[in-house]
């Protein structure tokens, strides 16, 4: 099994950024913590970042021949971006777990409001850093039903 880890604008600012709501873990600590967790479950793992939507539009249309699922934090895109909902209802056929290490439903009004969980399979958030791997989970089980 192959899955990608697919992080949005400011998640590299992890461990800096707002510590009381995101932690002390730097982006650097998370993803090898996911490497390894992915590793340990026999998965292969990609991790990619970028503060650019298309960018980000751009790998989530590349997933078709490579991946067999995506963990994604769009970060704030999941409030706002309708083309990057539309990239992952483009590659239907790959399952996409939505990630949020907060519980975007304890933050601020505009942060209430995902238009990319619709078209992702499951939304996991407010467990930190271990959002990700309950999402690599996740997507175990539903790759391997």
């Amino acid at each position: 099994m192959k899955i990608l880890v697919l992080f949005g604008p400011n998640l590299n600012m992890v461990g800096i950024r707002k510590k009381e709501v995101y932690g002390t873990q730097t982006a650097s600590d998370i993803n090898k913590c996911i490497i390894e967790y992915a590793k340990s479950k026999n998965i292969e793992c990609d991790i990619f970042q970028s503060n650019h939507e298309g960018v980000l539009i751009d790998k989530i249309h590349s997933v078709l021949s490579e991946y067999d699922g995506v963990v994604i934090n769009p970060g704030a895109l999941t409030h706002y971006s309708y083309a990057l909902r539309d990239a992952i209802e483009c590659v239907e056929e790959v399952p996409f777990v939505e990630v949020h290490m907060s519980n975007i439903f304890d933050r601020e009004d505009f942060r209430k409001v995902s238009v990319t969980a619709e078209v992702c399979i499951k939304q996991i958030m407010g467990y930190g850093a271990d959002s990700y791997l309950y999402a690599i989970d996740y997507l175990c089980e539903v790759l391997n039903a």
